[in-house]
């Protein structure tokens, strides 16, 4: 507790950290209350009751994502998920279209993808918000005079809004701590985890077990995190070896340095991915009228399970094929002088990378597909549903990864000034990559 509480007067000690940690919970409070501020117009207990027992699925997940502005009709009620859509757009794009490619390597590419990014959410934003007026915010709950230029308003305020959030989390990262938008996303799913913990504690307290089962619940889900983060800082590092020069009295290269690949190469992704696909079958069902699809709006169904877990496993693979290139790292090892201990140059050390990347992806995949139904499983225990989804899926996955990003940047600060890390042996890893598994600007 000593070196804990020593460990928190160096991090205020310090005036840089201090102003951007202020910096960044000045700019989440300012999301937070906006989170809050309805739609005009619109009457927030109609909506409640209108929309009661009507969650499940995708409006699930999307509440979750914004800290349920989204149930709420907020203005911030489509939140950052544009953005991120516009943003794993344009990283597929960087994938299929070579130009694009090309212009991720430059730093001028870079500037302009990050402005194609933003006119791009406005556009997305323009069919978003119409989509989720017409399909959430019940016409009982709307009290306007003039619907036609009502409904102009809204969609005009949703999208400054999330221009705004975007804004708001782009200031985070240039001026505060972490990464803006996976803490923005984050601030918004541990916003749940105090009423769906009380929900929890009241309903095992009034009949349900008692304070023992909730007590074993709780030493799940931190057994649970332990795995989780385990699987975002699991690395097989592949050792590199780069030949010595002399040149004159002097010897240049020599040593021998890492290539580490991720067990969970591909972050949130996937689950993103697989939720989004089985979402289908169920709108499909509220279309068409396909009732015997309607069982994937149950998360505890077979049906459901299964396809989200070989989803995920599928979509595990797949993202660090397109994402990591064998042949490119063998050709840059080549020609800066490195090669792997026992392994030939080119396209035999091609082949070593791809099959190390497929053995390490597999208990990777498996893995993160369990991550993926855990929550299911808490449910068919007797958990609600609200505490249940910090069990796993990608609200435990997004809390890991930014919370170890987080601290990853605090102790980078501590030992830039010569002050003891957060951890006495090891160092945070964290992730190299934003907390949902993407790029963002």
């Amino acid at each position: 507790m000593k070196n804990l509480i020593d460990t928190i007067k160096n991090i205020w000690r310090i005036e840089e950290l201090r102003k951007r940690i202020l910096i960044t919970l000045g700019l989440l409070l300012v999301y937070r209350i906006g989170s809050f501020i309805g739609l005009p117009g619109v009457n927030s207990a109609a909506l409640a009751n209108a929309t009661a027992g009507g969650g499940g699925g995708l409006v699930d997940l999307l509440s979750i994502f914004t800290g349920g502005a989204f149930t709420r009709a907020s203005i911030f009620a489509l939140g950052v998920m544009p953005y991120i859509s516009a943003s794993i757009i344009m990283q597929l794009a960087g994938i299929a279209v070579p130009a694009v490619q090309k212009m991720q390597r430059e730093e001028s590419g870079r500037r302009k993808i990050n402005q194609w990014t933003r006119y791009l959410t406005i556009l997305i934003c323009v069919f978003q918000a119409p989509g989720y007026i017409y399909t959430y915010v019940d016409e009982s709950a709307r009290q306007v005079a003039n619907p036609q230029f009502w409904m102009f308003t809204s969609i005009v305020i949703l999208t400054c809004s999330t221009l705004f959030v975007m804004w708001l989390g782009e200031r985070i990262t240039e001026r505060g701590l972490g990464n803006g938008i996976s803490l923005i996303i984050m601030i918004g799913i541990l916003a749940r985890l105090p009423e769906s913990f009380i929900q929890e504690f009241i309903g095992r307290t009034t009949g349900g077990g008692g304070l023992v089962v909730i007590l074993i619940e709780v030493v799940l889900w931190l057994l649970i995190i332990a795995g989780n983060i385990l699987l975002v800082q699991g690395t097989r590092r592949i050792p590199v070896q780069f030949a010595k020069r002399v040149q004159g009295n002097k010897q240049f290269g020599g040593v021998r340095n890492y290539i580490p690949l991720k067990v969970n190469a591909a972050g949130v992704m996937p689950i993103i991915f697989a939720q989004a696909i089985v979402t289908i079958p169920l709108i499909l069902a509220q279309t068409m009228g396909w009732d015997s699809l309607a069982t994937f709006n149950d998360i505890t169904s077979w049906w459901y399970n299964i396809t989200l877990f070989l989803m995920v496993v599928l979509f595990t693979y797949f993202y660090p094929a397109i994402t990591v290139n064998p042949n490119q790292l063998a050709d840059d090892m080549k020609r800066n002088g490195g090669f792997i201990p026992g392994v030939k140059p080119g396209k035999h050390t091609a082949g070593h990378i791809d099959d190390l990347l497929s053995r390490i992806t597999l208990p990777g995949a498996i893995f993160l597909g369990l991550v993926a139904i855990l929550p299911a499983f808490a449910v068919m225990a007797g958990v609600k549903q609200g505490f249940a989804q910090f069990f796993g899926g990608t609200s435990l996955l997004i809390m890991v990864g930014v919370l170890l990003d987080t601290l990853q940047q605090i102790e980078s600060h501590l030992l830039m000034r010569h002050y003891d890390g957060l951890m006495k042996t090891g160092r945070i890893k964290g992730r190299t990559n934003a907390a949902y598994g993407m790029a963002t600007g």
